[in-house]
């Protein structure tokens, strides 16, 4: 079998010597290539020996012994550089992990390193191992981080996480990270958990994440102290500076919620130092369409239009990342040992692959590897297949009464506002912006509610079983739409539905436990587009809508959110209204 799961058995490793030795021979030559290497950040030409999933060899030589199996490849007239990395990715975004790999992959994005939030929320531990497990096969490599906190306030989040969950998290081989620390204030002061689990990772040699959006040099400092080596929430190259400056790998971020990367890098251009090789890119978990302009690939593309160096902007989206994770022995350059993941370019300067070799199978070059390897995922055989809810929503459920609504600032930053009139009509009127807004467990027996400001003028029921908590999310003006909304959700088996004037008007179903949809990528972002456009027409003020449903129960922003405890002040972790038994 060519495909393993996170290593070479001793067997493979001796083979892998015999195709030097010439007693062996290559699986894939890659004759005449001029390939980037990383380490001296120079552009040389050789002959690149593959057997199986591995680079062999690289030089001047071409092997003694060449089977009629060996594929031999002229690369004369094309640029060779490594599969790009995705070092920070939240493959749960309407698209599924395997859906936003499969697609990555075709633009280069060979490795990914993966949140497991909703693996958490979603499933048991066996089944989630089991999914990792067999994710290895595919020809990307798919790697995983441990989450320490939830993101939110959950009823039960000593139950959702414990010690013996996060260690065993911890010490799987395909997690190569702890964090991200959204709960970072909490470790600082008083989450002796969080910084055991912290120092666990340490003790494993696995990296731990930040998540400090706007933290000072002290904040950084006592971070730095406690164990955490980078940090992806820069958004200026002074902050990307500084963190640099103590130490810290940083990310740098060109996501559909922070697209910061052109800014940074300009303003990079004031620093002295060489700290590019601390830097790399990510595009934490942007939206489907975000992605029509590729992934890493694109990152690369920014950063040479912005005057980075182009070896430098490879190194960026290569081994650098490999480094972080103390896996460059392993992934991010075109080197003997390392996973045979190879970009074929047209141009030095455009870094969109023409053709892209992922563990030693063509991706999309000559038939298409995902389809080969995995044509039919049983998904269910995870523990991911349609959501049931076996309870109704009732009419006193939709009663809204709260003297603090939510008024959005942005796609996700939210304050409270006194709600000066509760309204307990059937429906709201269109003449402003204030709509309900509940969020209820999918279980069906707790909900809070309250109102939203900014999200619509005329949509009259849009509910979702996409969001942070794995819970249902429910805005309107309508309550009759509302309801409406929601049983169709119910038909479906999970799915954002949109209902106006008792008509559904659009809906995307989400047969993977509600959160996420088994479409092609391609597929998907016609859909998020079309959802977009609807809601924008229909009063949505900003740009990202489906970020606004992940984020309502989101407690890592401020300042005011809707969470299973109840409708909450961020910064002082209290509960304002508590929700509700039904």
């Amino acid at each position: 079998m060519k495909e393993h799961l996170y290593r070479w058995r001793n067997k493979q490793l001796r083979e892998h010597t015999a195709v030097v030795d010439g007693e062996v021979a290559p699986t894939i030559i890659l004759k005449n290539a001029t390939y980037l290497n990383v380490y001296l950040k120079k552009w040389l030409s050789g002959h690149i020996w593959i057997y199986e999933d591995r680079i062999v060899y690289v030089g001047d030589q071409l092997p003694d012994q060449i089977s009629k199996q060996t594929e031999v490849v002229d690369c004369s007239g094309q640029y060779l550089v490594p599969g790009y990395i995705e070092a920070h990715a939240h493959p749960f975004q309407l698209y599924n992990p395997h859906s936003l790999a499969e697609y990555a992959s075709k633009r280069g994005t060979t490795t990914l390193v993966n949140d497991n939030l909703m693996l958490l929320l979603l499933l048991n531990k066996k089944k989630a191992f089991s999914l990792l497990d067999d994710m290895q096969n595919l020809p990307v490599s798919m790697f995983w981080w441990a989450r320490f906190d939830s993101q939110s306030e959950l009823r039960d989040e000593e139950g959702f996480l414990d010690d013996d969950a996060v260690v065993e998290w911890l010490e799987h081989e395909a997690v190569i990270q702890g964090g991200e620390l959204t709960n970072w204030p909490e470790i600082l002061t008083e989450d002796d958990r969080g910084l055991y689990w912290m120092q666990e990772a340490k003790r494993m040699r696995k990296v731990v994440e930040g998540h400090f959006p706007g933290a000072s040099e002290k904040t950084l400092t006592k971070m730095k102290l406690l164990g955490t080596d980078g940090d992806h929430e820069s958004i200026s190259a002074k902050e990307v500076y500084s963190r640099v400056k103590l130490g810290y790998y940083a990310g740098l971020r060109y996501s559909s919620i922070r697209p910061d990367l052109p800014k940074m890098l300009e303003e990079l251009k004031e620093y002295e130092g060489d700290f590019y090789n601390y830097l790399f890119f990510t595009t934490d978990g942007s939206t489907p369409s975000f992605y029509e302009q590729g992934v890493i690939d694109r990152c690369i593309e920014i950063a040479l239009e912005t005057g980075v160096p182009l070896e430098e902007a490879y190194a960026m989206a290569t081994i650098n990342a490999a480094h972080y994770f103390s896996l460059g022995d392993r992934l991010g350059s075109i080197a003997p040992g390392r996973v045979a993941h190879i970009n074929f370019l047209e141009e030095k300067n455009q870094p969109t692959p023409v053709k892209v070799l992922a563990k030693g199978e063509w991706i999309n070059f000559e038939g298409y590897a995902f389809k080969n390897r995995n044509p039919d995922i049983k998904w269910e055989n995870y523990g991911l297949g349609n959501l049931s809810i076996d309870w109704e929503l009732r009419a006193d459920d939709l009663l809204f009464s709260s003297p603090l609504g939510m008024d959005m600032l942005n796609d996700v930053i939210m304050k409270p506002y006194p709600v000066k009139s509760e309204s307990q009509t059937q429906k709201l009127p269109t003449t402003h912006d204030i709509a309900y807004v509940m969020l209820v467990d999918r279980e069906g027996n707790w909900r809070i509610s309250s109102f939203l400001k900014g999200f619509t003028t005329e949509i009259g029921g849009l509910v979702s079983s996409y969001s942070n908590t794995g819970d249902i999310v429910l805005v309107g003006k309508d309550k009759r739409d509302m309801s409406m909304a929601f049983e169709r959700m119910k038909e479906l088996g999970g799915a954002i539905v949109v209902v106006k004037d008792g008509e559904v008007i659009f809906e995307l179903p989400l047969p993977l436990q509600g959160v996420m949809t088994d479409l092609q990528m391609d597929e998907l972002m016609v859909k998020e587009k079309e959802l977009k456009q609807l809601l924008i027409a229909n009063g949505y003020q900003y740009s990202d809508p489906i970020y606004t449903l992940l984020f309502l129960s989101s407690t890592h922003l401020p300042y005011i959110r809707i969470t299973p405890k109840g409708l909450m002040d961020v910064k002082k972790k209290e509960i304002l209204f508590p929700s509700v038994m039904r």
